[in-house]
């Protein structure tokens, strides 16, 4: 599947879903492990938050240090180190010695070296590929990830767990190791500059270390500066910035939905709980035919061009979820509307990659995740208030009319942009 995309993107690739599948077997195994070692809810809701947290206070930091930084040797030390803080975890609690702030310490390190992970390895993906692949590439990515993920991690985390409790920490510190030699091994190509220093200065930045010319504030002065220079950037180009906060009134209602989601499923569509894993599964299989669309879907229609259809699809899908009171059709629109998440993902991902220059990539990347993400706990908030105030039922129709006007914000100013355009070549500008 990966072979048209070369060695070093398989290489990537069997990196990103050794270490996804040791995610979906450590996170599981975590509210487990906090289930049996305490019943207050605060306390099992405390780890969660633990992990969802270091995103929003170190994401912008991680984009400034994957740009300063070499970015394959960034990757590989964050997986080393991730492998260290969950082999600990696992001799704790072999030794029974992993209390619940153990486990909220363990969540939050994991968390906040992830930001860096995650900025380096969006900024590295177009050095490794072409740039008309870059949204096959991503899709690819996510579409391994998945399986990993949702059919094979996830369904072995319970099993793991009641054999041994140590165990699926244990093989989450060996997938970490595997992920961290395999990124080692890419070629360390250099990337394509926008703008020129002299010979030494190119000699001293071999391989995919970042950029340092003082273009939107990369020159080695305050971390947090530099960091703000992706949020700038995001904010002063029309296009991304309109998908960056269409991305973010989308997850208000995506996080609404998954906030109470199994209690819908139960109460509204009459899921049998025997059947809820089915039912969720429905959408990883969305979700997955989704990522392995993307590539096809772009070179169809062009990137924003599809970035309109795609919502314009998932608002549709997620008013039929609203309608749906039968398992059967819930289950059909959620896999629809999984599937355009997936796209929706792959296809701006692949925007920002061949739009943003080389040496911001990092810090671009991290700006809009940290922007996308900041609506997803107000959103969840939201609909858990809601569905104690007026039922659950309530929930899908507000995602869906929150939904809708982002559809129509984000039509209207990337129909805008077409006139000018920019819609359908996607060039890569070079200053």
């Amino acid at each position: 599947m990966t072979s048209v995309l070369g060695r070093d993107y398989r290489l990537l690739w069997s990196a990103a879903v050794s270490s996804r599948f040791g995610d979906a077997l450590r996170t599981p195994a975590l509210a487990l492990l906090a289930a049996t070692l305490t019943r207050d809810p605060r306390a099992i809701a405390a780890v969660t938050v633990a992990g969802q947290l270091p995103p929003l206070f170190f994401g912008l930091l991680g984009g400034a240090y994957a740009d300063r930084w070499d970015r394959r040797r960034t990757m590989a030390a964050v997986d080393g180190t991730r492998a260290v803080v969950v082999a600990v975890l696992a001799l704790l609690v072999a030794t029974g010695r992993a209390g619940m702030a153990t486990l909220a310490a363990a969540a939050f390190l994991l968390a906040a070296l992830g930001t860096l992970f995650d900025a380096a390895s969006f900024a590295v993906l177009p050095s490794l590929v072409p740039a008309d692949t870059l949204p096959t590439a991503n899709g690819r990515l996510q579409a391994g990830t998945a399986v990993a993920g949702g059919f094979l991690g996830a369904p072995l985390a319970g099993l793991l767990f009641a054999l041994a409790a140590p165990l699926p920490f244990a093989l989450d510190a060996l997938t970490f190791t595997l992920a961290a030699l395999l990124i080692l091994t890419v070629s360390t190509r250099p990337a394509p500059r926008s703008c020129s220093c002299g010979p030494r200065e190119r000699a001293e930045k071999e391989g995919m270390r970042s950029h340092n010319c003082n273009i939107g504030g990369t020159g080695r002065g305050s971390v947090w500066r530099e960091a703000w220079a992706g949020v700038r950037w995001v904010w002063g180009k029309r296009v991304l910035k309109g998908v960056t906060l269409a991305t973010a009134g989308s997850n208000l209602a995506i996080s609404g939905v998954m906030a109470v989601l199994v209690l819908y499923a139960l109460e509204v569509l009459r899921v049998p709980p025997a059947a809820y894993g089915l039912f969720a599964a429905g959408a990883v299989v969305g979700g997955l035919v989704g990522a392995l669309a993307a590539g096809r879907v772009a070179r169809r229609f062009g990137t924003l061009p599809a970035l309109r259809g795609v919502l314009l699809g998932q608002a549709v899908a997620l008013a039929g979820f609203a309608l749906a009171r039968h398992r059967l059709a819930g289950g059909v629109a959620l896999a629809c509307f999984a599937a355009g998440t997936t796209i929706w993902n792959s296809l701006w991902s692949a925007y920002g990659q061949r739009h943003v220059p080389p040496e911001l990539l990092g810090r671009v990347g991290a700006a809009q995740r940290v922007i996308g993400l900041t609506s997803a706990p107000v959103g969840a908030a939201l609909a858990g208030f809601a569905a104690q105030a007026y039922g659950v039922a309530p929930v899908g129709w507000a995602a869906a009319g929150v939904f809708a006007l982002v559809t129509a914000g984000a039509w209207r100013a990337l129909r805008e942009v077409g006139s000018r355009s920019e819609l359908r070549a996607d060039p890569v500008p070079r200053p």
